[in-house]
């Protein structure tokens, strides 16, 4: 049984929360499989933005575990942000 893609997003606010940080759904997608891109913002104005990991990153001992890989990083922001808006259409 996968888990569906709103649960765990939910899952992942409370540990940031947990943790003492903040974290924030920006868009929406399909509640059950969407896909999930993380834009983490530091503190001092660093920005990184995390995708789903190609297929072949895949591990058989832990199939229902999410794999993210690094898009990007810097501090442009709005180039972020445009990136976004790419992967959404």
């Amino acid at each position: 049984m996968r888990v569906t893609t709103d649960l765990w997003v939910s899952a992942l606010l409370r540990r940031v929360f947990g943790a003492g940080g903040f974290a924030a759904v920006v868009k929406r997608g399909a509640t059950e499989a969407g896909a999930v891109f993380v834009l983490a913002r530091g503190r001092l104005g660093e920005v990184a933005l995390f995708g789903p990991a190609p297929q072949t990153s895949y591990d058989s001992a832990k199939p229902d575990d999410r794999f993210f890989s690094l898009l990007g990083a810097g501090d442009d922001a709005a180039a972020f942000d445009a990136r976004l808006e790419r992967e959404k259409k």
